[in-house]
């Protein structure tokens, strides 16, 4: 019979796909979010992997904070290949008229850029930009620069001790990934004109940075492999972060794997509310086919015939609906590039991709299937005199244990995917088990809502007594309306509320108290004196100071750091140097929750003091050691005490916080906070001008400009996350407009048989207002809910950032369900109002 059954499955299809819009519009849209999204990441991937040696400026990068290379290290690295030395920290320029401006600022040796070209306006030979000539050295500044301080080519600016002569702008450098978020514009200048400057003092925040170019004729993987494996062998306590250029931007390749997943579950999302669709349609399709269903076990096809023709029906519409996903997801990368390939601050390269086409045709298929499965299955048992008597409604019932069995099977698979391939299980875990929950959910609002209408009191008032009986009467359209707008409503108000958490967060008011001002590269020498300036210069202000290095956490408890299983939370703490400090006293901001803090004259071995959340990522207990390369030089010390930190509050705090005697003698520099009782701009400009005048070597930051340059950030990802979740709102609309369209049939038999017994049209459209109308706003209801709790645990638990409900955009969402549900619903019902009494009457 499956030869057969195949057949007539084909034939049953040539009479055209009415009934299955709705279904391949929802399969292609979820596949097209999950494609696109894994193709666009894949381009990017392979983007970033074939211009990994060009973002890096050569094969292998050495970095090293707070101290140059000795000479040993230097030759070590120029005995293998061409070297070029770049390095990178912040400062202040001030113009001939007093404006200051923060800059990331860059010094270049003669040898930058070794691979790519620095794009310059106008161009000229870097070795002439930078030179000294006409008593000052030659810098290249981005346009913001020019731009923010009224600047032109020609003008000269100060920076520390020297002056410099802006010669051209800035438009690309080939190695800017590799360099991560920026909180002020490129300033770039020579080697010769940093050291002029008077910047480089002991312990200053500077990144100095080895590239190596390897010879072309032994520039492959294995001999770059092979010189980072010698440099760590030959030098271990040198404390380089290594990178090499099949790893040029670590973090920026995490970032895109992490944004990729929750884009791809999204997309996901999407498909899942399309799920519903096809549920509804399968079921739809089977109710109009009831004569040719009933026409075949006339015939003696079995059940299990029957059963087979739908299913190949429906796999060839899921095929039909995942290729036409495909077709558009696969476009994606091409579109973009075509359409902002020059504004792209990324390296794209489109091309297709054969594996996340396939992953997102098997997320197609099994959806369709877990969806479609049950209404299938459901036809086996029916009897041939039911299918001819179920003209209105249909008794329900449970398909056969074999199916149920098939759909778990299915089910599992799905999910078996989505975890598997996840980038962070944990997320996906969490994903699966919410999607679980918010079905569950929706179906019990669904049958809580019609029971609530079956126990309501009989209304004298005509129009609510026939909306609330349409509610719970056999055949409602309650549970689809509930179950396809339920998840797209969760999915809205989860991003609205986790965009307004995190616009509120950078764009908005700062925390109470937070620091108005961050000043950094402050000298120990200078510290006392620097604090006493602040004071005099803003009495009114609060003046935190603390000593600061910068390290790598090399080993913990015996283990190297490379090889330490930490947890997602934690891993960042390995990844790169990070801010160190000590004192004698618990910091402000951090709460003691194990152990005990040392004396204020302990002079014993070195004791370190663990963020508790990052100490429980990383397995760590009271007790244990840790390595920590500060300087060239790897420290031992043992975590004494445990805190947690209110990161918050945006003041001075640091994961790691060492007993005084830890870093005796080793040079470095202090970092100062500045909260303003009463900040306003015009304040603000004399503190920063005040503190250039007298101490031109420190570097003012400003919170507020700090946050909205993260902010921007964030902000474009957030409009990524919408244009995703569009997609989630389009299929749940026309997962809604079938649910409507299924029922039309009976709204038909409905109006004729009430307009026959004396019912206006006025009447019965308040009616079924009504009706919408509850359904749609019990349905909103728990979307705010859902997405509400789901916001805030992604915003306080994956984001670790504080949460406030925004009553705005719910009530938004809350409006525009109502307006969707109703009119969508009235629509359909202006239909069956259209049809002639006497047609109808005929066929009952």
């Amino acid at each position: 019979m499956t030869s057969l059954a195949l057949r007539y499955a084909f034939r049953e299809l040539r009479g055209g796909l009415r009934g299955f819009y709705v279904f391949i519009a929802c399969i292609a849209l979820g596949v097209m979010a999950i494609a696109g999204v894994g193709s666009v990441a894949a381009s990017l991937g392979e983007g970033l992997a074939r211009e990994g040696r060009t973002l890096l400026g050569g094969d292998a990068a050495f970095s090293l904070i707070q101290r140059e290379a000795k000479p040993d290290e230097v030759a070590f690295l120029g005995a293998r290949g061409k070297v070029s030395v770049a390095t990178t920290l912040r400062a202040m320029v001030r113009t001939a008229d007093g404006q200051l401006a923060l800059v990331e600022l860059k010094a270049v040796d003669g040898a930058y850029p070794m691979l790519g070209e620095l794009t310059l306006d106008p161009k000229m030979p870097v070795t002439d930009l930078l030179a000294e000539h006409d008593g000052g050295f030659g810098a290249a500044a981005d346009s913001t620069l020019l731009a923010r301080l009224d600047l032109k080519i020609g003008d000269r600016v100060t920076l520390g001790g020297a002056t410099f002569q802006i010669r051209s702008v800035v438009d690309a450098e080939p190695d800017k990934l590799a360099g991560g978020i920026g909180f002020g514009p490129r300033f770039l200048i020579s080697e010769a004109g940093l050291r002029a400057t008077g910047l480089l003092q002991p312990g200053s925040l500077v990144r100095w940075i080895y590239r190596v170019r390897l010879p072309d004729n032994a520039a492959g993987d294995r001999a770059t492999a092979a010189l980072i494996d010698d440099a760590r062998t030959s030098l271990p306590q040198a404390g380089w972060e290594i990178r090499s250029r099949s790893n040029a931007s670590p973090q920026l390749e995490r970032t895109i794997s992490r944004f990729t997943q929750f884009l791809t579950l999204v997309g996901l999302a999407a498909l899942l509310v399309g799920g519903v669709g096809v549920a509804n349609a399968v079921k739809s399709h089977i109710d109009r086919r009831r004569d040719v269903i009933a026409a075949f076990k006339a015939l003696g096809a079995t059940g299990r015939d029957v059963f087979t023709i739908y299913l190949t029906q429906v796999v060839v519409l899921a095929m039909m609906g995942s290729v036409i996903g495909l077709a558009a997801g696969a476009a994606l990368p091409f579109i973009i590039v075509g359409a902002f390939g020059k504004l792209l601050p990324l390296p794209v390269v489109p091309t297709l991709h054969p594996d996340e086409l396939a992953l997102s045709l098997v997320y197609g298929l099994l959806t369709a299937l877990a969806f479609g499965l049950w209404p299938l299955g459901r036809v086996h048992d029916v009897p041939v005199a039911a299918l001819f008597r179920e003209a209105v409604t249909s008794e329900w019932h449970r398909p056969r244990w074999r199916y149920l069995a098939v759909m778990a099977v299915v089910i599992a698979l799905l999910v078996a995917v989505v975890i598997g391939l996840a980038y962070d299980k944990r997320v996906a875990v969490t994903f699966v088990a919410s999607s679980v929950v918010v079905f569950a959910l929706l179906r019990g609002i669904a049958a809580g809502l019609m029971a609530l209408a079956r126990r309501l009191p009989r209304t004298r008032f005509t129009m609510l007594r026939l909306a609330i009986a349409n509610i719970y009467r056999p055949g409602a359209l309650t549970p689809s309306v509930v179950m396809s707008l339920g998840l797209g409503l969760a999915v809205l108000v989860t991003i609205t509320q986790i965009d307004g958490n995190l616009r509120r967060q950078f764009l908005a008011a700062l925390p109470d108290r937070a620091p108005s001002f961050y000043f950094i590269d402050i000298p120990a020498t200078e510290a006392d004196r620097f604090g006493t300036f602040l004071k005099q210069t803003a009495p009114q202000s609060t003046v935190e100071d603390v000593p600061m290095l910068r390290g790598r956490i090399v080993a913990a408890r015996g283990v190297k750091a490379e090889d330490l299983k930490a947890s997602t939370d934690s891993e960042w703490v390995l990844q790169s140097d990070r801010g160190l400090t000590y004192t004698s006293e618990i910091p402000k901001g951090s709460k003691l929750v194990e152990g005990q803090w040392w004396p204020a004259d302990y002079d014993g071995p070195p004791l370190v003091s663990f963020e508790k959340k990052i100490a429980d990522g990383l397995k760590l207990k009271i007790g244990d050691q840790i390595v920590v390369n500060v300087l060239g030089r790897d420290i031992t010390a043992t975590i004494g005490n445990m805190r947690t930190v209110d990161w918050q509050s945006l003041g001075i705090n640091f994961v790691l916080v060492f007993s005084p005697n830890a870093f005796k003698g080793a040079p470095h520099t202090h970092i100062a906070t500045l909260t303003e009782t009463h900040p306003d701009p015009g304040g603000d400009a004399q503190i920063i001008r005040s503190v250039a005048d007298a101490f031109p070597m420190v570097t003012s930051v400003r919170v507020r400009e700090a946050l909205e340059t993260i902010g921007t950030v964030v902000t474009n990802l957030v409009l990524a996350i919408r244009g995703a979740s569009a997609v989630t709102l389009i299929s749940a609309i026309l997962v809604l407009g079938g649910a409507l369209a299924a029922g039309h049939r009976h709204r038909v038999y409905d109006a004729v048989i009430l307009k026959t017994l004396g019912a206006t049209r006025a009447r019965l459209l308040g009616a079924y207002a009504l009706e919408y109308l509850m359904i749609g706003f019990a349905t909103a209801v728990f979307g705010v809910i859902a997405g509400s709790v789901a916001a805030w645990l992604i915003v306080t638990r994956l984001m670790t950032l504080s949460f406030i409900w925004q009553a705005g955009s719910a009530a938004g969402v809350v409006a525009a369900a109502l307006v969707v549900t109703v009119g969508l619903g009235l629509a359909g019902t202006l239909l069956a109002l259209n049809q002639k009494p006497a047609t109808v009457l005929r066929n009952l």
